[in-house]
């Protein structure tokens, strides 16, 4: 039963990751949050547990979901390319970071994120295009910025990629695009680092490497590559606004629900 609820999970968020460029460790965090609470996981580790597996997940996801983006032509590879250097560095000191915070306040930090995703969802505030994109060296520190919070957050980077580079002149579509390749390079160097600081951690469950719980990994991995291009080929033909707040109402009520 339980990993019948991680295929299901991976379906979910490849398709949302690949639709919109944000949505899939939004998802998937919570969601594990709970499971691992119905399993009797440790309060002191669930919450880490369950973002650096949602970052684990997305490794998979992204290699989809980049795919089918290349191949309509929409990835800008030079921004991607130079914010990645930024990213590696940022995403290692988010799982540093995230680990230095408290199980509890980590979900609460989580929670008021949630919510702030979801009202930008649901008034689809997006900012104007007013600036070029920097030079290389800029590219790099935004990106630092980005891998560090995305690490704490278990997500992807669609949710702070795309509004920086639409700000930025960049199309939206190519902006989706090129926050996936960004996702990457944030999902492999935060995976890796909560596999690190959570090595030896006292109470974490059989078949963890980490902070990294392999068999909610397997499972969502199965369905999210698959259901990633799903995601991809739709946000070519759709409108995904009704299907947005919808998203919006589910994370204001996750959010809430950390909160308290």
């Amino acid at each position: 039963m339980e990993f019948l609820l991680y295929l299901a999970l991976g379906a979910a968020a490849g398709t949302l990751a690949g639709l919109f460029g944000v949505g899939g460790g939004t998802v998937i965090v919570p969601v594990l949050v709970y499971s691992f609470v119905a399993q009797g996981v440790d309060d002191s580790v669930l919450t880490h547990m369950a973002v650096g597996t949602s970052l684990a997940t997305i490794i998979f996801t992204s290699i989809n979901s980049v795919h089918t983006h290349h191949q309509k032509g929409a990835v800008l590879w030079p921004v991607a390319l130079w914010m990645s250097v930024g990213i590696l560095v940022g995403a290692a000191l988010g799982a540093l970071t995230a680990d230095a915070i408290q199980g509890p306040w980590l979900q609460k930090l989580i929670g008021v994120f949630a919510i702030l995703i979801a009202i930008q969802l649901a008034l689809d505030l997006k900012p104007k295009a007013e600036k070029p994109l920097p030079g290389k060296v800029g590219l790099g520190v935004v990106g630092t910025a980005v891998g560090w919070a995305s690490a704490i957050f278990g997500i992807g980077g669609g949710s702070l990629n795309v509004p920086y580079l639409t700000w930025r002149s960049v199309p939206v579509q190519q902006a989706v695009a090129t926050s996936a390749a960004c996702g990457f390079p944030i999902a492999l160097a935060g995976a890796l680092s909560f596999m690190w600081v959570g090595h030896g951690t006292p109470n974490l469950p059989e078949w963890s490497i980490g902070y990294v719980y392999l068999p909610a990994l397997l499972g969502i991995a199965l369905t999210s590559m698959p259901f990633a291009r799903v995601g991809a080929k739709l946000a070519h033909r759709l409108s995904p606004r009704l299907l947005k707040r919808l998203f919006a109402l589910l994370l204001t009520v996750v959010g809430v629900s950390f909160l308290i």
